[in-house]
C-alpha cells in the first residue's frame, strides 16, 4: 500500500528531535452546498441534494481513510470535524455510516468531539436530532447574520426566520453548538452589529465564532467588491463585540472565538496548539508528525476526481516535508491566536525545535509590547491581538533560509 511505503520514508532519521507526537484530530470534508457564496473561497461545489453521490463519496472516504491508516496506526482520535460545504445536505443516515465506519478503523477517545457544520438554509424540524442519533455531539451553524438585508448581500440561501429556527431547534438537540457569524459586512452599521449580536446572545448559544468579512481571492466579491464598513469602524465593531460577549459570560479564548465554560471547539483548540490532523474528502489537507519531521498533505479538490482517485487508494495530491525554517512560523500562526498564548516548552515539544529558533522574533515582539514572556509563557498583549499579523510575521523565515 502506498501509505506504507511513506511511513518507512517518513521513520527515518531526520533533523526535528520530536520527544512524543500531539493529539490527533480527523477532519472529514463534504464538498457541496446549495449555492456558492460571493465571499466564500473554500473547496466547496454547487448541487441539489438529489444530484449527490452521497453513497459513492462515502465510499471514497473509506477508501481514503484505509489508505491513510499507517500514518497514524495506534493513535487515539480525540476530535472529529465534518466541514464543507454543507455537510447537513448529507442526510442523517449516510453520517451515521461514515461514523460509524470511521469507529470501525479508528480509535476514537470515550469523549471525542465530534463536529457537523449545518446551515439553516438546509435545516428541517427533527433533522438535528436524527445527526445528535448518529453520534454527533456539537453543531456549527453557519447564521453569518440575523438581518435579512445582509444575508442577501452574503448570498445566503436563508432567511433570518430559518436562523433563528435553526438555532432553537440545535439548543434542543445539543449540550453545545456554536454559532458563526461575520461582522464588517457590505452597508453594516454599529446598530446592526449589536442587533445582530443583542439576538445570538439571547438565544444562550455557549459558543460563538464571529469573523471579519475578508475580500478572498477568486471570489465574486474579488471581481465585484462590495463596499465595507473602513478599517477604523472595523476595529470598533470587534471592541463591541469583546465587550457584548464578555457582559454575557462568554470569554474570549482566541482571536475570533468566544465561549462558556466547559464549551471551547476542542477540534480547533488543536489546530491552535500545533497538534496533529488527519484530513480526509476533497481538498483536505492533513498535518502529520513523526519522530524526526511533520508533513503535510493535500487531497485532490476536483469531487469526481477525488472519488476516482480515493477508491483506487491514490487521492494524496501532495504530500511535502515541512521545512524546518517554515516551523517557527507554523507554529506561531497558530499559537499566538489564543488568548492565553503557549508555554515554551508547547513549543520544542511540538515542533522538535530548540527555544534559539525563536529568541530574536521573540525579542522583538516583546520590545515593541506585542506580546510578554516569562520563564515559562509567551502571551499575545491586547496590541498584539489588534495588529496580529505584524506580531505572526516576525517568525518568518529569513531570506535564502
Amino acid at each position: 500500500m502506498v501509505a506504507a511505503q511513506d511511513l518507512a520514508h517518513y521513520m527515518r532519521p531526520g533533523s526535528l528531535q520530536l520527544g512524543a507526537l500531539p493529539p490527533l484530530a480527523l477532519y472529514v470534508h463534504l464538498p457541496w452546498c446549495l449555492k456558492k457564496c460571493p465571499y466564500c473561497d473554500f473547496n466547496s461545489h454547487e448541487m441539489a441534494p438529489g444530484d449527490m453521490p452521497e453513497q459513492r463519496y462515502l465510499d471514497a472516504l473509506v477508501a481514503d481513510l484505509e489508505a491513510a491508516l499507517a500514518l497514524v496506526w495506534g493513535r487515539t482520535v480525540h476530535s472529529i470535524f465534518i466541514g464543507g460545504g454543507t455537510p447537513s445536505l448529507f442526510s442523517p443516515q449516510a453520517i451515521d455510516r461514515l461514523l460509524a465506519d470511521i469507529r470501525a478503523r479508528l480509535r476514537l477517545a470515550p469523549d471525542c468531539e465530534i463536529t457537523l457544520e449545518a446551515n439553516p438554509g438546509t435545516f428541517e424540524k427533527d433533522r438535528f436530532r436524527a445527526f445528535r442519533s448518529a453520534g454527533v455531539t456539537r453543531l456549527s451553524i453557519g447564521v453569518q447574520s440575523f438581518n435579512d438585508r445582509h444575508l442577501r448581500s452574503l448570498g445566503r440561501v436563508h432567511d433570518s426566520a430559518q436562523a433563528l429556527a435553526a438555532v432553537e431547534e440545535a439548543a434542543r438537540s445539543f449540550d453545545t453548538f456554536n454559532l458563526d457569524l461575520m461582522y464588517a459586512l457590505p452597508g453594516q452599521t454599529m446598530d446592526e452589529l449589536e442587533q445582530d449580536m443583542a439576538t445570538a446572545l439571547a438565544l444562550q448559544s455557549p459558543h460563538i465564532s464571529i469573523y471579519h468579512l475578508t475580500i478572498e481571492p477568486n471570489t465574486y466579491f474579488a471581481k465585484f467588491p462590495p463596499k465595507v464598513p473602513d478599517q477604523d469602524t472595523a476595529y470598533d465593531m470587534l471592541d463591541r463585540i469583546t465587550d457584548m460577549t464578555q457582559a454575557a459570560g462568554l470569554e474570549r479564548y482566541e482571536v475570533s472565538a468566544y465561549a462558556r465554560d466547559g464549551h471551547r471547539c476542542w477540534h480547533n483548540l488543536n489546530y491552535w496548539k500545533f497538534g496533529d490532523y488527519l484530513g480526509i474528502g476533497a481538498g483536505a489537507h492533513s498535518k502529520l508528525s513523526f519522530a524526526h519531521r511533520i508533513v503535510r498533505q493535500v487531497r485532490y479538490r476536483d469531487p469526481r476526481l477525488y472519488m476516482e482517485k480515493a477508491l483506487v487508494m491514490d487521492c494524496v495530491a501532495s504530500s511535502d516535508e515541512v521545512p524546518r525554517a517554515d516551523l517557527p512560523f507554523e507554529f506561531m500562526l497558530n499559537a499566538l491566536r489564543l488568548k492565553a498564548g503557549f508555554s515554551l516548552s508547547h513549543f520544542t515539544e511540538r515542533t522538535g525545535l530548540p527555544m534559539s529558533s525563536i529568541e530574536a522574533g521573540l525579542a522583538l515582539a516583546v520590545s515593541r509590547g506585542l506580546v510578554t514572556r516569562d520563564l515559562s509563557a509567551v502571551v499575545p498583549t491586547t496590541q498584539g491581538f489588534d495588529f496580529l499579523t505584524d506580531l505572526q510575521s516576525m517568525f518568518l523565515p529569513a531570506s535564502g533560509s
